[in-house]
Parts: C-alpha cells; sequence; structure tokens
C-alpha cells in the first residue's frame, strides 16, 4: 500500500488543451485577461487547463478547468493545483469552453464535482453553438443555474457578461472588452507606432528653430528677446 509521500500526482491528464481552434483562442483571451485583471494582486492566482487535486490521497479525483481563479494564493508556476498545499483553498470561479468532443455526461460529472468542491462560481461558454450558462453557489451549497446571463455580472470577478445572437462579449470592470493577445499587441504597436511619429516632429520642430534662431542671430537679433 502506498502512502501519503508515495502517492503520485501527474501534472498532465494526456489529454490536449483544445479541441479545435475556436475553443483555444477562447480558452487563452478569458485566462490572459483575467492576468491583466489582476495583474496587481499578488494573492490572487490564475491559471488555465491546470489539474486541479481537491483531495489529498486520491490521485484519480480530478479536473482541469479551461480557466480558474483563486483569490487567496499567489501568484507563482505550478505543475498542478493540489489543493491541501494551497491552505485548503478551492479555486472560487472556473470556466470552460465547449468543443463538440465534450459530451453530457462528461460536463453533467465537472458540475458534480464543482458543486461538491465548493467553487462558488462557474461558467459554460459554446462557441459553436453561442450558448452560455452560468451557475452560482446558493445557501443550499449546489451551483445554482444562472437564469439570464445576458448582462449578469460576476460577484467574484466584476466582469460583465453580454451575449448576442452570435457572439459573447466579456467586458472588463472598467469597461474595456476582453481582447485577443493579436489585438492587444496590435494596438500597442499603433500605440509606439504615434509615439515614434511625435519624436520625429517634435525633433523636427527643435531643428527648425535652431535654424531659424541661427538666421536671426546672423541679423544681429537675440532670439530670446523675441
Amino acid at each position: 500500500m502506498l502512502t501519503t509521500n508515495q502517492i503520485i500526482y501527474p501534472d498532465s491528464d494526456g489529454q490536449p488543451m483544445a479541441d479545435n481552434t475556436k475553443q483555444f483562442r477562447w480558452i487563452t483571451v478569458i485566462k490572459s485577461n483575467l492576468d491583466w485583471l489582476f495583474q496587481d494582486e499578488e494573492m490572487v492566482f490564475v491559471a488555465g487547463d491546470l489539474l486541479w487535486y481537491p483531495v489529498e490521497g486520491n490521485p484519480k479525483y480530478r479536473v482541469a478547468p479551461d480557466a480558474m481563479v483563486v483569490f487567496g494564493r499567489p501568484k507563482g508556476d505550478r505543475g498542478s493545483y493540489k489543493q491541501w498545499e494551497e491552505a485548503n483553498i478551492a479555486p472560487q470561479v472556473v470556466f470552460e469552453i465547449l468543443s463538440p468532443g465534450n459530451t453530457e455526461g462528461e460536463m453533467e460529472r465537472k458540475l458534480q464535482i464543482y458543486a461538491r468542491c465548493e467553487v462558488e462560481e462557474y461558467y459554460v461558454y459554446d462557441p459553436d453553438r453561442y450558448i452560455l450558462k452560468g451557475y452560482q453557489r446558493g445557501d443550499d451549497l449546489f451551483l445554482d443555474r444562472i437564469e439570464v446571463m445576458d448582462g449578469w455580472i460576476s460577484p467574484r470577478l466584476g466582469i460583465t457578461f453580454r451575449l448576442s445572437d452570435d457572439e459573447l462579449t466579456l467586458i472588463h470592470p472598467d469597461g474595456r472588452i476582453f481582447e485577443s493577445f493579436d489585438t492587444v499587441a496590435t494596438e500597442r504597436d499603433l500605440l509606439l507606432a504615434d509615439k515614434q511619429q511625435l519624436e520625429v516632429e517634435k525633433q523636427q520642430l527643435e531643428i527648425e528653430k535652431n535654424k531659424r534662431d541661427a538666421k536671426l542671430r546672423e541679423l544681429g537679433i537675440d532670439p530670446d528677446t523675441l
């Protein structure tokens, strides 16, 4: 019989992070924007596709949310999230992005695990059918279905969910829309280009001013008196 110290908790379940590009894009957008949202809060840990072991001694009882947020745990690299090593704090918020390969039985199992492990908020999005489901922990300690998700504001995250006929939009507390890394990088590059252009124009104005001042001095005029 293995002792507690001899039990192995694998860092991978052998499954891919995503089944297709659409699912992968949504996972990375949500995870990266949650990183940005809590970048200045050291005691908020955000992870994507990380194996979570809720119970010590039972490595088969595990789940890997597409994204999860843990309040009260420090940032930092982890091979997996072993809850008993994390002050026994369970992730308070989890996200799942569906792919055609996800089965109803699989998602029901995850819902039950999240309910038993005291997750406070659980969000499931199907990007192929534009279906968003949300669950919130109720007084009965179960994850109760949120009836209306369009306009819903996460109590823990402060983000707003907007659902149209063909897209989900997530909005930061300050009103910014969740954007992909490519979009943010493009905006950054445009801002950098604008800054460089302003610097070039500033230097050109300085050159022209120096030329003007030199001409005035040749004429015996002190430009500082003008």
